[in-house]
């Protein structure tokens, strides 16, 4: 039984995470300054309180990786809870469509959601930089600027008007160029490309004179084998190798100049989150962490065996983009963001703070992460 002097000290610890007089380990930042369980001088008091939650996703059930931190959230979550926070986890369909994700939590059908932030680009333009921006950074860079730098506060204040506190749920590492019917040799080899493409990249190929289509996952394998679209972006070898493409597309290109490093986010009403006691919502932000930390790890390992699979058993033809292609590519990238800074007052600040951070990060990375990677590859 616990002591009545360890349920002080518990308490204290829990109200001074709450209110910010505690730093939590490893930088992870808590949501709800302003939250009123989380005011100085409230009791932060551990109560027996269950709470039933449902969490809505975008992925297809069962689908690998993405939607197993979902229910690897929940499961941490119940855990560390002792069962008084239960989220009932639904796949994209089962209670809303994919793309409704964002208005049911705002709404408070749902009190949390599970996606990527760049499906709302016809509702929130600049949401799309938290997902990734086209040679922009990667995962372990793109975290930095979200829990170091003030990525966070930016994306938490840019949601906070539709009633949203999002978190970064998961990041699917670089991801690769595409599938295509044919080589791409020059700039010359995307005018009229039909490629099946999500985001700001799509925007980029577009000035480049290729022509973007947006296809659900499911329809992509049908798409590229009869030729409605000539290639296609998916993710990465562990989910490309699954979905079949191998079979139908002769060239496997690297790297993912439109998606670098990919975030995933965790996404919570803030009504339904500042009615939790301190200790729930710190358990919350611990969840999202690990989730966060899982998801990459899982890619990264899962990439690295499912590439070789597919040069050695598929015999895939790998192929890396010509430095003249890129290269423009990275001009109409620069382009693009500036235009879509240029649109939106949000927007800039946005982009002003990633760029900036992406600049800083250059030097570090030049002498650090490339100079290694040349000595061991």
């Amino acid at each position: 039984m616990e002591s009545p002097r360890k349920r002080r000290t518990r308490r204290a610890l829990l109200k001074g995470l709450a209110i910010g007089t505690i730093s939590l380990p490893l930088g992870i930042k808590l949501f709800g300054p302003k939250s009123v369980a989380q005011q100085p001088g409230s009791p932060g008091l551990i109560t027996d309180r269950r709470y039933k939650w449902k969490m809505v996703t975008t992925w297809p059930p069962n689908f690998p990786t993405l939607a197993d931190g979902a229910h690897l959230f929940a499961d941490l979550v119940r855990s560390m809870s002792a069962g008084r926070l239960d989220i009932q986890v639904f796949a994209a369909g089962e209670l809303v469509p994919p793309l409704e994700v964002f208005d049911t939590v705002s709404s408070g059908v749902a009190e949390m959601g599970h996606s990527a932030a760049y499906y709302w680009a016809g509702k929130i333009p600049a949401a799309q930089i938290f997902t990734t921006v086209p040679f922009g950074m990667n995962a372990q860079q793109t975290n930095a600027w979200l829990r170091a730098g003030n990525g966070l506060e930016l994306w938490q204040e840019l949601y906070a008007p539709y009633g949203l506190l999002p978190l970064p749920g998961g990041n699917t590492g670089v991801q690769m160029g595409g599938w295509f019917h044919r080589e791409i040799n020059s700039m010359k080899d995307l005018k009229g490309l039909k490629i099946r493409i999500a985001g700001l990249g799509g925007k980029v190929l577009k000035k480049a004179g290729a022509s973007p289509v947006l296809l659900a996952g499911g329809e992509i394998y049908t798409g590229l084998e009869r030729g409605v679209i000539d290639a296609t972006e998916w993710i990465g070898p562990y989910h490309d190798r699954s979905m079949g493409f191998q079979k139908i597309a002769k060239y496997y290109y690297a790297p993912a100049w439109q998606e670098p490093g990919p975030v995933l986010e965790l996404l919570f009403n803030k009504k339904a989150f500042e009615q939790l006691p301190p200790d729930l919502q710190a358990i919350i932000n611990s969840a999202a962490s690990t989730v966060n930390e899982w998801v990459l790890a899982e890619f990264e390992m899962k990439n690295s065996l499912a590439l070789q699979q597919l040069i050695q058993e598929a015999k895939v033809e790998l192929r890396i983009f010509p430095k003249p292609v890129l290269e423009t590519l990275r001009t109409y990238s620069r382009e693009v963001m500036e235009e879509l800074a240029g649109s939106d007052p949000k927007a800039q600040k946005i982009w002003d703070s990633y760029r900036s951070f992406q600049e800083t990060m250059v030097p570090w990375a030049e002498i650090s992460e490339k100079q290694l990677y040349n000595l061991i590859s």
